[in-house]
Parts: structure tokens; C-alpha cells; sequence
């Protein structure tokens, strides 16, 4: 296996071309909750919920999905 990242040794990544960007705009609306925006228009809102609120005392703060929640569901769904 030839791959440099494996074994440490420093790479010119920003040099490759990419297969895919993404691109998406994130808002702060109000204490935790954000705001993304797709290419597409597609609207997502972030923000606390759960045993995280009550965690850090964000009792106060709307039950909105943790981004990793988005990312767990893209990557198990």
C-alpha cells in the first residue's frame, strides 16, 4: 500500500483536484441555534437537545438537531 498519509510523510493535498465541493452558508439565529443553507436551498436548523441540554444547563434553548445528528443520519441512512 502507497499511501503517504499512512506513513506520515507530507502530501500536497490542496493541489488535487476535487470530485465534489460543497457549498453552504451557516447563520447563528439565537444563542445555540443555527441556520445552514444548501447550494440547493435546502434549509437545515442546528442547535442542542437531550441529555446535552441538560448537561450544560440549555434548558432554555429550542430542541433542535446537533450537526453530527445530520451526519450520523447521512452516513447510517
Amino acid at each position: 500500500m502507497n499511501n503517504p498519509m499512512i506513513k506520515g510523510e507530507k502530501t500536497n493535498l490542496m493541489n488535487e483536484t476535487s470530485l465534489y465541493v460543497t457549498r453552504a452558508t451557516v447563520e447563528k439565529i439565537d444563542g445555540l441555534h443555527r441556520r445552514g443553507v444548501l447550494e440547493d436551498g435546502t434549509t437545515l436548523e442546528f442547535g442542542v437537545h437531550g441529555p446535552i441540554k441538560a448537561h450544560y444547563g440549555l434548558e432554555s434553548q429550542p430542541n433542535l438537531p446537533l450537526p453530527v445528528d445530520y451526519l450520523v443520519a447521512a452516513a447510517a441512512g
